[in-house]
């Protein structure tokens, strides 16, 4: 843990509390004095301290964590690079504002969406005018990217359904039958549904659900264990529809299409829940030191869905390593993303062309492992490979993505993936960034454009970023 100095977080919760430095440090068995310097800044917050400080004034450890204040500057970085025009904000300010005054940094972030809202009424009102300036304005943002600020800011955990999904697996565990029989007699049992296969059924309806008729359509096409999941996927519908209804009853999804996509990707949560169930996968994972491979093959399920759930371990008291997970195709197109911490997914400047993500589709199927090192000097473990989605048949369509997982090089011990690597020197991992819009790597050969937070500086010899190819 780096040295982490939050005096003025420290004396605004205090503050709230109606709590005197003395009161306090009585409470938490400190001196006055020790408590005193830390909100001054003049010594920084230790752990021993801090889960005492926490205790007393009953605060989430979170609100003194590393990974907060990284997720808030990342997002101010992004809300700058939407102002382009405005005067650059150097990243040193950006982490005083998250570490000191994050109220500061949440409030600017408030008016920055506040801002985007009234820019898009503004646009629509431009349009049915006819005033000529229709598209010119940011637009709402999508449901989609809605329900993933949702997952992301849940850190990709959601205790009550995974809880729920363990204690339905181990009622599975003690019957005969396969998980995908056993769901089908309890859909059956439980909720008079009926299961039924389907052929033919394009990829966007693998499942198909009849609640006035009482009949489930699955595709016959489809894998074991992919049959298992759609199968968990609808009994989480039925069976847990009251703690999903609460999860997604919230002010952040405001419209129905992102609340029902949301009902959507946390009934999804809870079957690879029970496909996987936490403490029997997590101990797994440990056990095969993460090896992707070898998980798919103990659990039956693929590639990509052993990245999903690893993505998700972060239940209180047991946590597994905190992994951030994207999938793209190959025009860069971000399809998922997930981040169980700090790593933050840039929604203006796309991403990197030297990350070992887009190099895997030169290499399908094959597992790439990369060291690279994000503007901040944080140091990640990423581990990337391509997969496969579509029928099999002669001239059928395939659907082809990268899937990458990574994790703060800290815990790259842990993986088998770090078999090899130098962790150590500070000159291998690749200098990487989130897109160049955010990205201050000015020297970086691969820059496509210039950083939208610094003024464009340009001089005669400079080629980058002219309009036609220099011979």
């Amino acid at each position: 843990m780096r040295k982490n100095f939050i005096g003025i977080r420290l004396r605004t919760l205090r503050a709230e509390r109606g709590m005197s430095q003395v009161a306090l440090s009585q409470a938490a068995g400190l001196s006055a004095s020790y408590v005193n310097q830390i909100e001054q800044n003049q010594r920084p917050l230790t752990v021993a301290a801090m889960l005492k400080i926490s205790r007393v004034l009953d605060v989430d450890l979170r609100a003194f964590s590393e990974d907060e204040e990284s997720r808030l500057v990342a997002d101010m970085r992004d809300a700058l690079a939407d102002n382009p025009g405005g005067e650059p904000v150097a990243l040193t300010e950006l982490h005083e504002i998250a570490s000191q005054m994050p109220a500061v940094g949440r409030a600017l972030l408030a008016l920055h969406q506040r801002n985007i809202e009234w820019m898009a009424r503004l646009e629509t009102m431009s349009e049915e005018l006819g005033d000529g300036r229709g598209g010119v304005l940011p637009a709402r943002p999508m449901p989609f990217e809605v329900v993933r600020d949702f997952f992301f800011a849940h850190q990709n955990y959601f205790d009550a359904l995974d809880t729920a999904a363990e204690a339905t697996a181990a009622q599975f565990a003690v019957q005969g039958a396969t998980l995908g029989e056993w769901l089908v007699k309890r859909l059956a049992d439980q909720h008079g549904v009926r299961v039924l296969p389907a052929d033919n059924v394009s990829a966007d309806s693998q499942r198909r659900y009849d609640p006035l008729r009482r009949v489930l359509t699955v595709s016959s096409e489809l894998a074991t264990g992919q049959q298992a999941f759609q199968l968990a996927t609808q009994l989480a519908l039925l069976e847990h529809d009251e703690p999903i209804r609460q999860l997604t009853e919230v002010p952040e999804l405001a419209d129905t299409a992102s609340r029902t996509l949301a009902r959507i990707g946390l009934a999804n949560y809870f079957a690879g829940a029970l496909l996987l169930p936490y403490g029997e996968f997590l101990r797994a994972a440990e056990t095969l030191r993460y090896d992707i491979d070898l998980l798919a093959r103990r659990f039956g399920v693929g590639f990509e869905t052993i990245c999903h759930r690893l993505s998700t371990l972060q239940r209180s008291g047991s946590p597994g390593v905190p992994f951030f997970f994207i999938r793209v195709d190959r025009a860069g197109n971000i399809s998922k993303r997930q981040s169980a911490t700090h790593f933050h997914f840039s929604k203006t400047g796309g991403t990197c062309p030297l990350w070992n993500v887009y190099e895997a589709f030169a290499q399908p199927g094959k597992v790439l492992t990369q060291l690279a090192r994000m503007p901040d000097g944080r140091a990640y473990l990423w581990v990337a490979r391509t997969v496969s989605q579509g029928l099999m048949g002669y001239g059928s369509p395939r659907k082809t993505f990268a899937v990458a997982m990574g994790c703060d090089i800290r815990h790259a011990p842990r993986l088998v993936y770090s078999k090899g690597l130098d962790l150590h020197d500070a000159e291998v991992p690749t200098p990487i960034g989130m897109g160049c819009k955010v990205c201050e790597r000015e020297a970086c050969p691969q820059r496509a454009f210039p950083f939208a937070g610094r003024p464009l500086d340009v001089d005669e010899n400079d080629r980058r970023f002219t309009p036609y190819p220099v011979a």
